[in-house]
């Protein structure tokens, strides 16, 4: 077999509703020189039975001991051959063009070291939502990267190699190195995108198209909206060392971005009493976003609103609102 142009990184952690359709997405890519790297998280299905059943030789399972989404993804990119890594999280799927397109992108344009692209969301069983998520594509500052991190969601990105031995640190426990940090369960992507924006000379730049269905999932990890805060907070607080004069400049706008993101998942959850409190807070933190974003802010001001102080029965017409504001 040649040396893989790609990498896929693939975690998984008990996602046996969803493992087969992420596999036969990879393998379905027009762009064929790549090795789909499976990590086995020691979950406790049969996600793994299901990954062995598949016969091509590009696929590698690597078994490890339980360390969460960031550090099968740091055992991934140790064992990686290729050029560029590509991010997959074994619920979601892509589209056949994606890593032709990305490797495109980053063959043309060596000053980038992370490439993305927009995001249609779809529901726990595969069906299109009317969500997409479009992010800034040019001209992308660490302030992007802070306050909107347009990357997007963690099957996004194809990255190259290089970028991630840019920001490599040696795990002295482990006497490995690591490239995410394995001390965040959440909010691992963002905090791994501001060291690469604060400490690198690489660029984050998108390309036009829809590549990734990424899979809400509102009874999972990211559905505790008051632990994703907290841990965003360490973000925060990471991005305070690595630059404290950005930080002060930026940490207020990017807390209020944040609260009004989780206000709009509270509101799709029907949960209008922590949606209130939270775009409130986010106002309070920093009313730029009003300015900046006066749709997005405002619409979630008034669904969030009446969803608190209105009988429930507007639930299902505010969550369509919101999803397609």
């Amino acid at each position: 077999m040649m040396t893989p142009t790609v990498s896929v990184i693939m975690p998984v952690y008990n996602t046996a509703k969803y493992v087969e359709a992420a596999i036969d997405s990879v393998l379905a890519q027009s762009f064929t020189n790549f090795e789909l790297l499976i990590i086995d998280d020691e979950g406790s299905d049969n996600s793994i039975d299901l990954c062995r059943a598949y016969d091509d030789q590009r696929i590698r399972i690597i078994s490890q001991r339980n360390r969460g989404l960031a550090g099968a993804r740091n055992t991934g990119i140790r064992h990686a051959k290729g050029q560029f890594i590509a991010l997959l999280d074994s619920d979601d799927i892509w589209e056949p063009s994606k890593l032709e397109q990305h490797v495109d992108h980053l063959r043309n344009a060596p000053h980038v070291g992370v490439s993305y692209a927009a995001s249609r969301m779809i529901d726990d069983d595969g069906n299109l939502l009317r969500i997409v998520q479009r992010p800034k594509l040019k001209n992308v500052t660490a302030r992007d990267i802070f306050l909107r991190n347009p990357v997007g969601n963690g099957s996004a990105p194809v990255i190259r190699r290089a970028t991630f031995d840019d920001i490599a640190y040696l795990n002295l426990d482990r006497e490995e190195l690591d490239y995410f940090d394995e001390t965040f369960r959440q909010s691992e992507d963002i905090e791994c995108w501001c060291r690469i924006a604060l400490m690198t000379r690489w660029s984050f730049e998108g390309i036009r198209g829809t590549f990734t269905r990424y899979r809400i999932n509102e009874g999972g990890l990211s559905a505790n909206v008051v632990k994703q805060f907290e841990t965003w907070c360490q973000v925060k607080d990471r991005v305070q060392e690595l630059d404290p004069g950005f930080a002060k400049k930026w940490a207020p706008c990017a807390e209020a971005y944040q609260l009004r993101y989780l206000s709009r998942r509270c509101i799709r959850m029907g949960e209008g009493a922590l949606a209130w409190t939270l775009i409130r807070d986010a106002l309070s933190m920093s009313s730029s976003i009003l300015l900046t974003e006066p749709g997005k802010t405002l619409t979630t001001i008034i669904a969030a609103s009446v969803l608190r102080f209105l009988p429930t029965a507007f639930n299902t017409p505010l969550q369509a609102v919101i999803q397609r504001s």
